[in-house]
């Protein structure tokens, strides 16, 4: 079996061999991140700040909600697409250049589709039997970088009944880094938390 793998990867052009590596790679991780997603524990995201930051209200300066940060997922969405798209457009469009700014878009659309749908399921979550003054006392962990003195608004990752959610948050100190381990003290409005860190 493994001759037969290694025969056709040897047959491939050199820049397909790279589209095909990708895929594997990402596919791999995409069907494992998919794995612990539904198992309630595919919420491991690393973020890199941008230059765009939340204003009061919660809205962006020029981007939308959580495309304020690149992230694992967002990348891994963006390989994916990028490789997968570049393998299925290989012998349909001969110009490699043009090739790659197709499969580039693709993957740009692959991580537009997967972060509408994540903002799909935020809004139906957010519109269950979520009791958000539950969440008064809970202590939780930073998910985007909360801005300091109210600035905007970043998200923490909270536990409603056992099911892990990502909710809008607030704090009055200084700012909060990813991962930072804070307090809920009281609700700001019906979907943002004031929190403050241990």
């Amino acid at each position: 079996m493994s001759e037969i793998i290694y025969s056709w990867y040897e047959q491939l052009d050199p820049g397909l061999r790279v589209y095909w590596i990708i895929a594997i790679i990402t596919s791999s991780l995409f069907f494992i991140q998919m794995m612990l997603t539904f198992l309630g524990l595919g919420h491991s995201d690393v973020d890199i700040d941008t230059s765009f930051d939340s204003t009061p209200d919660g809205g962006l300066d020029g981007v939308d909600g959580a495309m304020q940060i690149f992230t694992v997922r967002n990348f891994i969405n963006f390989l994916l697409g990028l490789s997968w798209g570049g393998i299925c457009l290989w012998d349909i469009i001969s110009n490699k250049f043009i090739l790659s700014v197709a499969s580039l878009l693709i993957g740009i659309l692959f991580v537009s589709i997967f972060w509408a749908i994540y903002r799909l399921m935020m809004r139906l979550q957010s519109s269950g039997n979520i009791r958000m003054e539950s969440a008064v006392g809970a202590v939780c962990q930073v998910y985007l970088r909360i801005p300091s003195a109210r600035k905007g608004t970043g998200k923490v990752q909270i536990s409603f009944s056992g099911s892990v959610q990502e909710v809008d948050a607030q704090t009055d100190g200084d700012e909060l880094p990813s991962g930072a381990r804070v307090r809920v003290l009281s609700l700001i409005d019906d979907h943002t938390l004031l929190v403050t860190p241990l």
